[in-house]
């Protein structure tokens, strides 16, 4: 079968190397991204660069997009004429984190005029998107997602999941583990600092233990390095927490600790800290703990 052609809509902090992925994978690839001047150095990867979001789209087989909220997706595939622009029977890929109800709805309108779809939010963040390494959480049916693997499979490990919406459920699950597990290690570091022990040396002794993790290891020397620099963002994860929190109303369940860490991200972001990394919920942990601080070193932030 001939390569697929794919167009990537949205090439922030990681569309850019998701799409370079993709195209490093001997893919054709063209993207378009609201602010042109972020798509701009793509060319120098072989991808094309379009105008406008239905020129990126016309040709493609697979069309990938990772936005902001639910609200860009509606605005990306209706209001800037993708879905009207793509071929019958192409693939629209939802990399974006949005409510899984919503992506159910777009799944059925897309079906109504013959093109498919499958919800494929990721994890791993910039780094995990850089290195073509990130977990991707694939909803919708399984022949389209057999077709649209060798695009999914440039970016990181696909995996489907179920049904059209099951991908958005299943990034949800990740964002309740990666928020909470935040919390835990906030408060572990700021107990450490507090006891009179050192967050690093303590960071480095609990790794290989029933503690290992992930984020002890990234966001743990984020968390001593004191770097909030994004990464994901707090107003992102503020967003998926809310969408948690709705998932688990819609489903009659009674989630105490994810909504202890919305409160917490919510407090975060009624002071203002929006744009930083997530692990920054740590400021809010110390905030509430003056004058108790992990470690003396400068914050540094977005700028």
């Amino acid at each position: 079968m001939p390569s697929p052609r794919v167009a990537f809509l949205g090439t922030g902090l990681m569309g850019a190397p998701m799409a370079t992925n993709i195209a490093r994978a001997d893919l054709p690839v063209t993207a378009w991204n609201r602010s042109p001047e972020k798509s701009a150095d793509l060319a120098q990867y072989g991808v094309r660069v379009a105008d406008s979001a239905a020129e990126a789209v016309a040709d493609a087989d697979v069309v990938c997009a990772i936005v902001t909220n639910a609200d860009a997706v509606e605005d990306v595939l209706f209001g800037h004429g993708v879905a009207a622009a793509m071929r019958p029977g192409a693939i629209f890929v939802d990399m974006s984190s949005i409510p899984p109800k919503v992506e159910k709805q777009h799944a059925e309108r897309l079906a109504a005029t013959g093109l498919r779809h499958l919800d494929a939010p990721v994890s791993g963040g910039t780094r995990g998107a850089s290195e073509a390494s990130l977990a991707i959480m694939v909803g919708g049916e399984k022949d389209t997602f057999v077709d649209a693997t060798p695009v999914l499979a440039a970016m990181g490990r696909p995996t489907r999941v179920g049904p059209d919406g099951a991908g958005q459920l299943a990034k949800l699950c990740n964002q309740v583990i990666v928020a909470i597990g935040v919390g835990a290690l906030s408060e572990a570091m700021l107990l450490a600092a507090a006891g009179g022990a050192d967050p690093a040396s303590v960071r480095e002794a609990l790794r290989g233990g029933f503690s290992e993790s992930r984020i002890l290891q990234e966001h743990g020397q984020r968390i001593v390095d004191r770097n909030w620099l994004p990464g994901g963002q707090v107003r992102n994860m503020l967003k998926d927490l809310n969408a948690v929190i709705e998932a688990a109303d819609d489903c009659g369940l009674d989630l105490p600790f994810v909504s202890l860490a919305r409160s917490l991200y919510q407090s975060l972001y009624d002071r203002g800290v929006t744009g930083y990394d997530h692990t920054a919920l740590l400021l809010e942990i110390e905030h509430r703990n003056a004058p108790h601080r992990v470690g003396d070193r400068p914050d540094l932030t977005p700028m």
